[in-house]
């Protein structure tokens, strides 16, 4: 369940929390509190504003914090709510004196965590009783130390230019949500965003092309550019062949491309019987032991999506055009948060992320083609709103990047396919970035791989379109030394990709959701990074003007330094742009 609160909330006069205040100090840093039972749902925060004019609506708990100045550089404010039934539901989220949102945790999450700085501050954290079945809830507030960081990398930073779509293609400024793939073959880069699919090729000085490929009924795909309920796009870096999707109902309409988009070849589209929501596609090598390949085409693919109450895959052994049944990943007794987009190591192990899972971020992994799913869940991590990314090695390690829910970048390695997870850190805190969303990584050799996410140096709560004035700017953490140590740089250090608040709250958002849910990075065949996102401001905004809520499909691609395989570091200047931002459209 995805919910936002804009501004202030309601206050609410009665108050059943069990004491009804309490405080946190440096000296004594935990207290609890508990209340319920609840048996009347509060669904109201799914219409934008949370409603507690009702009796036991709402439950308030006040909340004083006293810490010496500084404090805060070394320790949070961590807010856990949890309950006995996990069927059940919670929402949290804390008002500041002046009774303002500053943070929320409204997923499905058991428990609900809050992280704030560790200020001298006086809060009310309330707790709504979203789907409560007669539950009592527990909560806790407590000063926790932050984890520490190992230094950032010493290898020098890459650099990226930038290129965007024309305005002479039809949906060049209406791009949220893009997925990018690169035809390792003919070197063009495929761009997906809307009902467009875009092929995108580079000169050898790295000046870009972009051409409008999408599939419609005239190259071979009726379905194609019809509707787009999430649309997705994924290429086989092996195989070159590139699927288009568009999401409709428990089914999607699918075609594939073996030549860069001027030919289309419609598929059944989708597993019966699939979600109706977050559509993926991915693929890769079949896991030993198992049924494989029915048709010469060597991979599986795999569809992905989520229903109300579970999420599922479902497998194609012919190369895309007909899939099995789904098969569920997990049930909201599992996960509650939307799940990120479907990898497959080339051992043909299978992730699907998940922001949402026991209080922790998450991976669903099949080592049997989809056939049985266990989710793993990375200890360190806090739930987020924005859905985490998986990018694997060469040879099977997996790296999940993913908003925490103090709203900091942070990133971890596993070597036992999810079971276990190192290296947990911070990559954006050494350009002191505050806030960041649509966190996307790749992977090249097994120690290299790319973070992507658009950041913001402001604190705070920003989703609030009203006082939030953060700028956002696309970064790129790069890992030489697979995941100890990263590399963060600003890929777009002159061009803002937003201005203010940026809304990950879903249909409840205003005209601040306009680069939608995600973005999306891969790798070329020499291992330069690629990072499709919508550009929210442009033109005069991109000069200092104000926001004016664009969605221009864009690509930042590495244009020097290491690429992610280290066998062409010694050609990585050739066919680079420069540094220099090249835009169309601005």
């Amino acid at each position: 369940m995805l919910t936002l609160v804009v501004g202030s909330l309601p206050s609410v006069s009665a108050d059943a929390a069990t004491p009804s205040s309490g405080s946190v100090s440096d000296t004594a840093p935990t207290t609890t509190w508990s209340a319920g039972p609840f048996t009347v749902p509060n669904t109201s925060g799914t219409t934008g504003t949370v409603n507690c004019s009702t009796p036991q609506a709402c439950d308030d708990y006040a909340l004083d914090v006293s810490v010496p100045a500084g404090y805060d550089a070394g320790h949070s404010l961590r807010v856990d709510v949890k309950w006995p039934d996990s069927a059940a539901d919670f929402d949290v989220y804390v008002l500041d004196a002046g009774g303002r949102e500053v943070a929320a945790s409204a997923s499905s999450s058991d428990p609900e965590t809050v992280l704030l700085p560790a200020v001298t501050a006086s809060y009310t954290v309330r707790v709504v009783p979203y789907a409560p079945l007669g539950d009592s809830f527990t909560g806790t507030a407590s000063l926790v130390a932050n984890p520490a960081d190992p230094p950032p990398s010493t290898a020098v930073p890459p650099t990226y230019g930038n290129s965007s779509a024309p305005d002479s293609i039809a949906d060049a400024h209406n791009a949220g949500e893009p997925s990018i793939g690169v035809n390792r073959a003919s070197g063009a880069a495929m761009f997906q965003a809307y009902t467009s699919t875009l092929k995108v090729t580079y000169d050898s000085a790295g000046t870009a092309t972009w051409q409008d490929k999408s599939a419609r009924a005239a190259n071979g795909c009726p379905q194609g550019s019809t509707t787009s309920l999430d649309p997705i796009l994924f290429t086989d870096p092996a195989t070159h062949r590139t699927f288009e999707s568009q999401l409709a109902g428990k089914s999607a309409l699918t075609c594939y491309t073996d030549d860069d988009g001027e030919t289309w070849t419609p598929t059944g589209g989708s597993g019966i019987n699939s979600g109706v929501d977050h559509q993926t596609i991915g693929g890769g090598p079949f896991a030993s032991g198992g049924p494989g390949p029915i048709t010469s085409y060597p991979n599986a693919v795999y569809y992905c999506s989520q229903d109300i109450a579970d999420a599922s895959c479902a497998v194609s052994r012919d190369g895309g055009l007909t899939y099995g049944p789904a098969v569920s990943m997990y049930s909201l007794l599992d996960c509650g948060g939307l799940h990120g987009h479907v990898k497959v190591a080339p051992d043909g192990t299978v992730y699907v992320p998940n922001k949402g899972c026991g209080g922790h971020q998450a991976v669903a992994v099949s080592e049997d083609n989809g056939l049985t799913w266990t989710v793993r869940d990375n200890p360190s991590s806090t739930p987020g709103d924005s859905d985490p990314s998986v990018g694997i090695g060469a040879g099977g390690t997996a790296y999940m990047g993913y908003q925490n829910s103090d709203g900091t970048a942070r990133v971890a390695v596993s070597h036992d396919k999810g079971k276990t997870w190192l290296y947990d850190q911070n990559v954006g805190a050494s350009l002191g970035l505050k806030n960041i969303v649509f966190p996307t990584v790749t992977a090249g050799d097994d120690n290299r791989a790319a973070f992507a996410f658009l950041g913001t140096t402001t604190g705070g709560n920003y989703q609030d379109s009203a006082t939030f004035d953060g700028v956002w700017h696309l970064y790129v953490a790069t890992t030489y030394d697979g995941g100890q140590s990263w590399v963060t740089v600003d890929a777009t250090p002159t061009d803002p990709v937003q201005k203010g608040s940026i809304c990950t709250g879903g249909t409840t958002c205003g005209k601040d959701r306009n680069l939608l849910d995600f973005n999306d990075v891969t790798v070329d065949a020499q291992g330069r990074v690629l990072a499709a996102y919508a550009d929210g401001c442009t033109g005069a905004c991109a000069t200092g003007g104000a926001q004016n809520y664009d969605a221009l499909a864009s690509i930042a691609r590495q244009s020097s330094g290491n690429t992610l395989y280290g066998a062409y570091d010694a050609v990585a200047g050739g066919g680079r742009t420069s540094s220099k931002t090249k835009r169309s459209g601005k």
